[in-house]
């Protein structure tokens, strides 16, 4: 009978400490019994969202979004980049955030890898500015405005003024792959390709930037092979009788010969001016006596400056600050 009491009262204490103890997992190891600590639920926290940022998500008021390459604000008003193209937003935003590459989900066992040969980069489309004299300009971004355009090109800002531009061309990713390898090496064209290919020729035989000759050439003439001024300048680089003699130019109005010729006399003025390309200019629109006549300087003639400031401040890298707006060329001579 006291055996049977004893056995009772141990059944009772063990089942209210069992009810006074949190629930517990259970298993046998050996043969005895093992007594787990309860599991600890817990809901997951989200993680923020990272990766490789490859633009921006504007988010309107109304809760429409517009996926954009890039944004930034000027001044009160948000502007935004899509395609090479800068606009400002018109509507309110509630929310600007990145945009980040969509991560793929790998399995836990990894398929056998195989070699795959690497993908040339795509190559981005190109902006093309073309002017109403039949040159046009690669840009890197053109942002249209009401009186006109501005441009950047590596690290320059420039304004066109909109009676100077006939039309603005973005081409297609395959187009900007034909023409690649000419954008890398050159960055401009005249719209004809046989005279970018003299420009390069002649300048490379006298040991000249192209590029200089392709600006001396576009306030020139405007790349009309046949152009004529009132005061007897011919051909593509305007050159005056005397000069064409003096050069060997036969025949001015030969693209080969006159851009032969004026690409000559450029160089010799840069080296009678230890290359100061102001002064080299200055040369060209005036003469060389000119500049010598004032000390080695731009002569104070207002269509000498104009000419001499629209060129070099196009030909150098610098700010916007010590840009110029073009200015419409006019008949000119050469001694």
């Amino acid at each position: 009978m006291t055996k049977s009491r004893f056995t009772s009262a141990g059944v009772t204490i063990l089942l209210v400490l069992l009810a006074c103890t949190p629930l517990v997992a259970q298993r046998k190891r050996n043969g005895q019994q093992i007594i787990l600590p309860p599991a600890t639920l817990s809901s997951p926290e989200p993680t923020a969202q990272t990766g490789e940022i490859i633009g921006k998500r504007i988010i309107y008021d109304d809760g429409v979004t517009l996926d954009v390459d890039d944004t930034w604000k000027q001044g009160d008003r948000i502007w935004y980049r899509l395609q090479g193209t800068s606009q400002s937003v018109n509507r309110e935003v509630r929310n600007i955030e990145n945009r980040y590459k969509e991560s793929v989900a790998t399995n836990k066992t990894a398929p056998a890898t195989k070699t795959v040969e690497p993908k040339a980069p795509p190559v981005a489309a190109a902006t093309w500015i073309y002017l109403v004299d039949g040159a046009r300009l690669r840009v890197d971004e053109v942002r249209e405005v009401a009186d006109g355009a501005w441009y950047n090109r590596d690290s320059v800002t420039v304004f066109l003024d909109r009676e100077r531009i006939a039309r603005i061309e973005r081409e297609q990713p395959e187009a900007a792959t034909a023409n690649s390898t000419d954008w890398k090496q050159h960055g401009w064209s005249s719209g004809n390709v046989s005279i970018d290919h003299l420009i390069r020729t002649h300048a490379a035989r006298f040991a000249i930037d192209p590029y200089l000759v392709f600006l001396v050439i576009e306030q020139e003439s405007h790349f009309h092979p046949r152009a004529l001024s009132p005061k007897g300048a011919r051909g593509l680089m305007q050159l005056m009788p005397g000069t064409a003699r003096r050069f060997g130019v036969g025949r001015p109005f030969d693209p080969a010969e006159n851009i032969r010729g004026g690409t000559q006399y450029l160089k010799q003025l840069l080296t009678m001016f230890n290359g100061r390309v102001d002064l080299a200019l200055a040369s060209y629109n005036a003469g060389e006596g000119r500049v010598l006549d004032y000390g080695n300087r731009v002569p104070p003639f207002k269509e000498t400056r104009e000419y001499v400031k629209r060129i070099s401040s196009r030909y150098r890298n610098h700010s916007i600050q010590d840009e110029s707006r073009p200015v419409a060329p006019s008949p000119r001579r050469r001694k």
